[in-house]
């Protein structure tokens, strides 16, 4: 490929990246009606933590920030040069600038209309105890998919030694600078608050290649996991078939190894059975227990 080849696909994946942070953020915020369709809801729950009218959660809006700019920064790390020397050659013509200048004034639109959504967005923040989350908790009856893996100390978890407690289910891994950190605080500030129903924290790995065994304990430490809250991984066929069976949708990149994958808290009772199912957030998780 000669440099003005490269040049030219250093800008069109810079074009791809626009356009999908745009289409991402359109899902996330446009505004919706009671009657939308029940798919967008769910995706924008699972996604950005937003339901039909609500505006994304922490770990949401960290996802709507952070991805683009972490696709960005990648691109200039890997074609930096020929991404100056395409945007070069787009400038140098009235067409490029021209269009160059649509995008810019869409950029800004799209700005504008964010802040507008968010301020007319009609959301309140309640006091702690307010609001009864429960109420708004669709409840589930699914089997707990089994878990036989290894936790930080070193020793093989099974998922049927907490039968009898309540336990609560994410997904993380160590690399992750985006969803994961939010989804493990929301858990375990939603264990610090249920001291009196004694549920058990448990975090399946997204990236056994990194996060293999022998690394578990210095990820505990750095997730400031404590007593009865547990980071598990394995052998990578191993980790992945808990995965599926969890029904986790994430998509590796081979190259970087960094995992896309929404934030998803599984609330299981003490029958061993899944209860709810919630996008994270540390009173929706404590409610959900609470209402198990």
């Amino acid at each position: 490929m000669n440099d003005a080849r490269r040049a030219r696909a250093a800008v069109a994946a810079l074009t791809a990246i626009v356009a999908i942070t745009a289409s991402w953020w359109a899902l996330a915020l446009w505004p919706m009606e009671a009657d939308a369709p029940e798919w967008i809801v769910r995706t924008r729950d699972v996604c950005f933590g937003a339901g039909a009218s609500t505006l994304p959660d922490l770990a949401g809006w960290l996802v709507l920030v952070g991805q683009p700019i972490g696709m960005i920064g990648l691109l200039i790390a890997v074609w930096g040069t020929e991404l100056r020397a395409g945007l070069g050659l787009l400038m140098a013509r009235t067409a490029g600038q021209m269009a160059t200048g649509v995008v810019l004034a869409l950029i800004v639109g799209g700005l504008a209309a964010t802040v507008a959504r968010v301020r007319t967005s009609g959301l309140e923040v309640f006091p702690a105890g307010t609001v009864d989350l429960a109420t708004q908790l669709t409840r589930v009856n699914d089997a707990a998919p089994a878990v036989s893996l290894i936790d930080q100390s070193g020793r093989p978890l099974h998922l049927e030694s907490f039968r009898g407690r309540p336990l609560i289910v994410t997904f993380a891994f160590a690399h992750c600078s985006t969803v994961c950190p939010a989804a493990v605080a929301d858990v375990l500030a939603a264990r610090r608050v249920l001291d009196d129903a004694h549920p058990v924290v448990l975090i399946i790995t997204l990236d056994p290649w990194r996060d293999t065994p022998d690394r578990l304990q210095s990820i505990a430490e750095s997730w400031n996991l404590t007593t009865d809250a547990y980071v598990v991984s394995g052998p990578p066929d191993d980790v992945e078939r808990a995965l599926n069976a969890w029904r986790v949708p994430r998509t590796r990149n081979q190259k970087t190894g960094d995992i896309v994958h929404p934030r998803m808290v599984y609330v299981v009772g003490a029958n061993g059975r899944i209860t709810y199912v919630v996008s994270g957030g540390a009173e929706t998780i404590a409610a959900a227990v609470r209402a198990l």
